[in-house]
């Protein structure tokens, strides 16, 4: 009448089970991944609209409501000292319509916005935007900022 000592106490099993209990699990966690594109996103959709136009205009304030806007337009910026910019690119004034016809992707329905900085010359705005008209765009729009309530 002596008690066994071993394993079979447990019932035959104590070492089986601790082999099932070790093994490698073969799912990918796909939560950390997720967790850090989710981030991306919100960064890049943050960040994206501060990149559309590099070139400092001080833009003057109207009245005027924001146009919605479906599709990137052509911008043409003139700054304060009259130097023209295609996008972001300096260009002189003979160039900006072969340049524009070169980027242009629809063609003369092609959306190009002129921006003005307040202090840049009327007239040199206006031959910038005669020469673009005159070119055949007739989708033409100057930009200006949201007049602020004082």
């Amino acid at each position: 009448m002596g008690m066994s000592v071993g394993t079979e106490g447990r019932g035959g099993r104590g070492h089986r089970r601790r082999g099932r209990h070790n093994r490698l699990m073969s799912e990918i966690n796909v939560t950390p991944m997720v967790d850090v594109m989710l981030v991306l996103l919100i960064i890049f959709m943050v960040a994206a609209p501060m990149l559309t136009v590099g070139v400092p205009i001080d833009l003057p304030e109207t009245q005027a409501k924001a146009l919605n806007a479906e599709t990137q337009p052509i911008t043409v910026s003139i700054d304060q000292q009259g130097q023209i910019h295609l996008q972001e690119t300096e260009i002189p004034i003979d160039e900006v319509v072969p340049k524009l016809q070169a980027i242009a992707q629809t063609g003369y329905k092609e959306r190009i916005f002129v921006r003005g900085d307040k202090a840049a010359d009327y007239g040199t705005v206006m031959k910038v935007m005669a020469r673009i008209a005159a070119a055949g765009y007739n989708n033409l729009g100057l930009v200006t900022a949201q007049e602020q309530d004082k």
